[in-house]
């Protein structure tokens, strides 16, 4: 995925503001990264990318974010969230059809 895509859909936080995030305030552990725009507060299905953009800061190599499409990514969140595993909270981008 590219910098600009979406990672957090609840709060509509790109992967770019994530990765400048963790270059500035050099966060400690993973969940740090929710003091960025409220990443992974919503509905939760962005948490293990948020600890893939922080372990990549630290051990650069490749992970699966950087090989999905942002349409993959949104069609993963919403079986997610249909599944009931997460909550998206008022605001949150819609869900794609399925």
């Amino acid at each position: 995925m590219d910098l600009d895509a979406k990672i957090c859909y609840c709060f509509h936080v790109s992967r770019r503001k994530l990765v400048n995030f963790v270059r500035q305030t050099a966060p400690q552990v993973p969940s740090q990264l929710s003091e960025c725009g409220g990443a992974g507060t919503g509905c939760g299905w962005c948490i293990p990318f948020l600890k893939q953009i922080f372990y990549q800061a630290t051990a650069p190599g490749a992970a699966e974010l950087d090989t999905l499409t942002p349409e993959e990514y949104a069609r993963r969140r919403a079986a997610y969230i249909r599944a009931g595993k997460g909550t998206p909270p008022p605001g949150a981008t819609p869900l794609p059809d399925s």
